[in-house]
Order: structure tokens, then sequence, then C-alpha cells
């Protein structure tokens, strides 16, 4: 059990966080960062961003327990914020989305702001006040940027209205398919969300972005995933997350066809092992046992591609 001390109540990073931190010593240099940085409203530079956006990443909870990250694309404006504690989400009800399950009124969600073109990233959590199947608003519970740090310069295209759905149907799997396993060994970018619940009752979801070179995360013979860590800006929400709750949802994107690979597991940190060895610059390693698998073809409405000569 993570014991916390009288000074971490005041801090916002939460027992699992401050473990990890302690785990590299910089646990005391990272308390004002966080004080400072992690915010309860939104500042303005932020409200402007999400406006642009024609896509958001998002982490939630489904009745089960299990946590999911998932994308989903409109055009520009379907998020604004009216006042800093506040984004308003023009999102409608999307059942093959297994992360929608988590999305309804009083719901923890978690979300990343992207922009692959410019590498910038803000994220967010908060709570989700729903009235319609249409929209949401999201109370904000924390907010803070991110360094451009291992993101794949992107542009990005709709090929159809984003508010007409595919027709192809999700495809559901209790273990990775060579499909399945071709996204994820071709991946130079993928999203996972983690949760806790902390000490006030309040549950806690995160979703952020990892990148690497392509093959940077590598599918043992028995499906499990190991995901190299690299050098970071030391907040730890995920690991941190991780430490106290050994679940993850993770999501890959098919960046030419639209298809999104979604799945839900068990995590284990590796702080200490031999295989560190074998990734290069890797500070840490974690490892991801799916449990529930959603490949979904043609799920986003949108197509990536490099810049010229990449």
């Amino acid at each position: 059990m993570l014991k916390q001390t009288r000074q971490d109540a005041t801090s916002p990073w939460h027992a699992g966080e401050l473990a990890m931190q302690r785990s590299v010593g910089v646990a005391e240099r990272m308390d004002g960062p966080g004080r400072n940085f992690v915010r309860k409203a939104m500042p303005e530079q932020h409200r402007a961003f999400f406006p642009m956006l024609p896509f958001v990443v998002l982490g939630a909870v489904d009745a089960k327990g299990d946590v999911w990250a998932t994308v989903r694309a409109e055009r520009p404006g379907f998020m604004v914020s009216p006042e800093p504690e506040i984004l308003d989400v023009r999102l409608p009800r999307d059942a093959a989305d297994p992360a929608d399950a988590g999305m309804e009124d009083g719901d923890a969600i978690a979300m990343l702001g992207i922009q692959l073109e410019t590498r910038r990233r803000n994220r967010l959590n908060g709570v989700i006040r729903r009235k319609d199947a249409g929209a949401f608003q999201v109370r904000v519970g924390q907010s803070f940027g991110n360094c451009p740090q291992y993101i794949q310069l992107r542009s990005s295209a709709f090929i159809r209205d984003p508010d007409m759905p595919t027709a192809v149907p999700p495809l559901h799997s209790g273990q990775l398919d060579d499909r399945a396993l071709g996204m994820i060994e071709g991946a130079d970018t993928f999203f996972v969300a983690s949760y806790v619940d902390r000490e006030n009752g309040e549950r806690q979801v995160d979703v952020s972005h990892r990148g690497g070179n392509a093959g940077f995360v590598r599918v043992g013979a028995d499906g499990v995933l190991t995901v190299p860590d690299f050098p970071g800006n030391r907040f730890f929400n995920t690991l941190g997350n991780f430490l106290v709750n050994p679940k993850a949802g993770l999501v890959f994107i098919d960046f030419e066809s639209g298809d999104m690979l979604q799945t839900t597991g068990r995590v284990e940190v590796l702080l200490e092992s031999p295989e560190f060895a074998t990734f290069q610059r890797a500070e840490r390693l974690w490892r991801f046992t799916p449990e529930e698998i959603v490949l979904r073809p043609d799920a986003l409405p949108l197509r990536w591609s490099l810049p010229p000569g990449l």
C-alpha cells in the first residue's frame, strides 16, 4: 500500500506519481512544477487551442472498471471553452466505441488535445456533465501542458463528413490477430489511458501520447506488449497511475486507412530489468497484457500524411 505524507496531501501528485518521482530522486524538484503548472482551470492558450483541433484523444472507464483510450474526430470548433473551468464538447454518442460506455453524466474523463503538425499538446481531466446524446460538458479537474518530445510530425485531412460514421462494423477479439499485430509492430505513435481513485473518492483519468521509432513497441509470442519509457517531464502521470491501479487502455491508429485498434488490459511496471539494454534510451519498461481487443476498420474520417521526404 502506497502511503501519503502530510506534505503530499497538498501536492497535485498522488501516491503513485510521487513513488515514481522518488524512484529517480526528483520528488522534491517536481513539487514546485506540480503546484505551479497543474492547474484547476485552463489557461487562455489552452482555451484557444482546443477549438482549433479536428480530433481529440479521450480516456474513459466503463462500468466494469476497464479503461479505454479512443480518438474522436469532428470539424474544428467542436470543442469550446466558455470559461476557464469548462470545456464544451460536441460529439455524438458512438455505440461502436468501447470508450463511449464511460462517458455518462458524472463520469470521470481525460482529454489530450494534440496537434501533430506542430507537435503541440495539452492535457486535462475532469468530470462529464451530460444533458443529451449529442454533446457533453467537462468540468476541469486538472489542466497542464506537455513538451513536444517523441511526437511524429503529420498533417491531416478529412476524407468524409465526420458526422457520417463508417458502415464497417467493429471486430471484437480476445487475442491479437495478424492485422492488430501489424498495426502495433509498425506503430511510431499510440495513446494510453489509465486511472486512479484518489483518497478523496474522486476518480482521476489520464490519457497520454507515446511515440518512438516505428517498432518501438514489441509484442512477445504470448501476446504481451513491452513498451519502453523514455526520458520525459518526470510527471509520471501514466506510470504513477499504473503503480496504484495496474489497468491500461491503448489505442493505435493506422494513419493511412483510418483504422483504429483499441484494447484494455493489465499492466506491469518494470523499474529494473536486463531488457533495458535492448531498448535504446529506455529508462524503464512496462508490459501490457490485452484482455479485450476491438479493431475498428475505417473508424476515423481523417487521414494523416508525413512531411515530404519522410
